[in-house]
């Protein structure tokens, strides 16, 4: 390990793996490590053994629950939309040709005491229990011009300009009541607020993706789990360089007389470097925790339970509890860059702002 880098990356988080595939292609020497003898950290898909292991800690899983290899499940479940922020940086920077993906069914929302399949085409709309007979029609109508518009095409715009017509005005044009509004915002286009209303409506229009994929859906998602997409950036890194150690134990990073990053030891050898980037389980003394707004109460297990109950019979449950860090450090005094936990939102807006605000600090460009 007698090498000088110009980043170390500590973690194989989708954070930090997206950083570093960025950070490869313009030509920076990577060395990329991990203490797991897995890629994907905290956002990692696991097998049934691995997921055996981390939570029950020993044994073996009951044969009657399947296959280890059956099984890819997803530390931090997200959706993603075909056309959303991080489907975009993948396409960007090149990494979907390292990934396979699959549609998946669509979306779901609680409603009366059952759970509905959310609409996203005019033909799901005229069946969907969630809107009466006339309300229907009027979906229906709207998924029709969504499906149809193309945004260099102007015969298919009906006259609207959604670069400066708001998302309300135009549902507006189409009568919608505010149970419809709010589950195609917010189910549909998984806006997390409700100001995607005031703001222009081509930001919200997901037609390139709707009825793209089998099924109609506009969703989709990686064939072998989300773990699946760091591995991906991973493998653009190494493309272009970027050298990958797992299973690498306490890694310690070394400071000089400055205060500055120098170097991570690992086993006993150093790599020296000028930057580090790592998640907040690789030096957890510089962050403060607190409560994340997901847990109501003490027993987060109780919280769960009327939906695990309509899951019906449950072979094992696994639940998880687990901090949130920021970083309290100044990069610009010390060189470390370090990524904030994981959020409980159910698409990638806040990983990918975290990840781009990361790389403008390290490299002063904007991506």
């Amino acid at each position: 390990m007698d090498v000088e880098y110009d980043v170390i990356v500590l973690g194989t988080g989708l954070k930090e793996c997206i950083l570093s595939g960025l950070l490869s292609v313009d030509r920076l020497k990577v060395l990329h490590m991990d203490r797991n003898d897995y890629y994907g950290g905290d956002s990692t898909s696991l097998n049934l053994n691995q997921l055996w292991k981390r939570f029950k800690g020993e044994g073996t899983p009951p044969a009657q629950i399947g296959a280890s290899r059956d099984y890819n499940v997803d530390m931090v479940p997200k959706f993603m939309m075909a056309n959303g922020t991080l489907v975009r940086v993948l396409i960007h920077t090149g990494v979907t040709k390292y990934l396979s993906f699959k549609a998946v069914d669509g979306s779901y929302v609680f409603n009366k005491g059952k759970i509905h399949k959310v609409p996203s085409t005019d033909m799901e709309a005229l069946k969907s229990p969630l809107m009466g007979l006339f309300e229907k029609r009027r979906a229906g109508k709207f998924f029709l011009f969504v499906q149809d518009y193309k945004e260099n095409d102007p015969s298919t715009h009906k006259g609207y300009d959604l670069n400066k017509m708001t998302t309300k005005e135009l549902i507006s044009k189409y009568g919608l009541d505010d149970n419809t509004i709010d589950f195609i915002g917010h189910a549909v286009a998984l806006h997390k607020e409700d100001n995607y209303l005031t703001e222009p409506a081509i930001d919200t229009l997901y037609a390139e993706s709707v009825g793209r994929f089998q099924g109609g859906s506009p969703y989709i998602y990686p064939l072998y789990g989300l773990g699946e997409l760091p591995q991906g950036f991973a493998r653009l890194s190494a493309v272009y360089g970027g050298t990958y150690m797992l299973n690498k134990p306490e890694c310690k990073i070394e400071f000089n007389d400055e205060g500055k990053v120098c170097g991570v030891t690992s086993e006993g050898e150093t790599a020296k470097c000028k930057k580090v980037v790592c998640d907040p389980s690789y030096i957890p003394d510089k962050f403060i925790a607190f409560v994340s707004a997901q847990a109501e109460s003490e027993n987060p297990a109780a919280e769960l339970k009327p939906g695990i109950d309509l899951l019906g019979p449950v072979d094992e449950l696994f639940i998880d509890t687990y901090d949130r860090f920021e970083p309290t450090n100044d990069p610009s005094s010390d060189n470390c860059f370090i990524s904030t936990s994981y959020d409980a939102t159910t698409h990638f807006e806040s990983t990918v702002m975290d990840v781009l605000s990361i790389y403008t600090k390290i490299t002063g460009k904007l991506q």
